[in-house]
């Protein structure tokens, strides 16, 4: 594999040899485009009983135009950004590469809406739980270095084994999340 050419993986309900950018909502993380990660495990957490393919590519990121994140308030920005409908401030890039934002972000956003944590308050509550990158290939530029390698047919028994670790993890956020939201004052005591 070349040193620009990265693994991906993206769930659906059919398989996707050539994917369509244009079909990706608007509003999502990274803008319109089409999602995928670098982690097969990821992706089958987003498996159902509608959703049951996994499919396999490898991307050749050489001479695209690609923005990279951290989990930093730049990327934390964007993603408010793209969330709330506005306009795409990376939409020239072909491919963005960064952090899943948990789903915090809606609860986080909603706090920050309300005018309690700060940004850097903010940022904490989104680095709880476990950490995946997305990838979002936005341009025909980037579909054409998409190579469609191989759709991985899930069984029922393997979609109700991810389902079970979704739950454990989705399990252990929330609590962490609430710990996090009383160490930063952001919680109710019901004990007063």
């Amino acid at each position: 594999m070349r040193d620009n050419t990265v693994k991906l993986y993206h769930t659906s309900r059919e398989i996707i040899k050539k994917p369509d950018v244009s079909r990706g909502r608007r509003n999502a993380d990274f803008g319109p485009g089409f999602y995928l990660s670098d982690d097969i495990g990821f992706c089958g957490k987003w498996a159902n009983e509608r959703k049951i393919y996994i499919n396999c590519y490898t991307l050749d990121l050489s001479g695209l135009n690609v923005k990279r994140f951290d989990l930093n308030g730049e990327w934390f920005e964007y993603i408010k950004r793209n969330r709330a409908g506005c306009h795409d401030m990376y939409a020239g890039a072909d491919a963005v590469i960064g952090p899943v934002a948990n789903d915090t972000l809606f609860n986080t956003y909603g706090i920050i809406t309300s005018g309690l944590p700060e940004n850097s308050q903010a940022l904490k509550l989104l680095s709880i739980g476990s950490r995946y990158t997305q990838v979002t290939v936005k341009t025909q530029a980037a579909v054409s270095r998409l190579e469609w390698t191989r759709v991985i047919k899930l069984t029922h028994d393997e979609i109700k084994e991810y389902s079970v670790l979704l739950g454990k993890e989705e399990s252990e956020y929330q609590s962490a999340f609430i710990s996090a939201l009383k160490e930063l004052g952001l919680y109710p005591d019901n004990d007063e």
